[in-house]
């Protein structure tokens, strides 16, 4: 299993590496498919005139994407996909590489939950929004992974049911990319286990990329006088992260 999970990251390396228009890719415990995907440009790669967003081509008769399929709400362009992955009915790990875009050193991540097989909200956030770090505005190819993510509050499911799993970016230069992993609930002990070569947190040293980082982001009335020392670079937004603790795997 580790060896063909290295192949697999080996695999999403090579083809994210010409591709110079990616954003983020879902690493575990999957994805919806390859929306990676920049179409309708000019012969010089520069957005025509009134092409902001999906278009579709008359003469083609089919849709392009200018600023790329990730920029689409709610899933990048994407539809339900057929083979549904399992995961655990209890909440379990989330793995993805934000980087592969120039201007993601940092972005806001935000994490929901829609349910169904089609969902059409995913307005259930499975952990507070918070905000990833890298190593470099160019892009990088490292993995950030949470080890353990809860179910949305109070969400109550059961093995079998469907839902969606939505992972947000939201880069400095205003995109807001979407991708989304259709999942089965299932029992611990039937999902893909996860190890180190699927969930980890890309350190600068291994050859993949990093160090990857988070920053926690919330309200506060209290640090005015404080705002003059190193809580100036703090970013306050958003709601508290509370008692929700990101454990990462290091």
């Amino acid at each position: 299993m580790a060896s063909s999970s290295r192949l697999s990251a080996l695999l999403i390396t090579l083809l994210l590496s010409a591709l110079a228009s990616a954003h983020l890719v879902l690493v575990y415990p999957g994805s919806r498919g390859n929306n990676l995907i920049t179409s309708g440009r000019t012969q010089d790669d520069q957005i025509p005139t009134g092409s902001l967003g999906e278009n579709f081509n008359n003469a083609t008769g089919e849709y392009e994407y200018p600023y790329g399929m990730q920029w689409m709400y709610p899933c990048g362009g994407l539809g339900v996909a057929r083979n549904r992955t399992k995961w655990p009915v209890k909440g379990g790990a989330i793995s993805f590489q934000p980087g592969w875009f120039n201007g993601h050193q940092t972005a806001f991540v935000y994490i929901n939950l829609g349910f169904g097989t089609e969902p059409l909200n995913y307005s259930n956030p499975m952990v507070p929004v918070f905000q990833m770090t890298g190593p470099t505005n160019q892009m990088y190819p490292g993995t950030f992974c949470l080890p353990q993510v809860p179910l949305p509050v109070n969400a109550s499911v059961k093995v079998g049911d469907n839902a969606t799993i939505q992972v947000i970016e939201t880069a400095v230069h205003g995109a807001a990319l979407y991708s989304c992993v259709d999942i089965t609930f299932a029992d611990p002990a039937d999902v893909a286990p996860v190890n180190s070569s699927n969930c980890f947190n890309s350190t600068g040293n291994d050859g993949q990329g990093g160090p990857m980082g988070v920053n926690y982001v919330f309200t506060t009335k209290a640090l005015s006088g404080a705002l003059s020392g190193p809580a100036a670079s703090w970013t306050l937004l958003g709601a508290a992260l509370g008692a929700t603790a990101l454990t990462l795997l290091l």
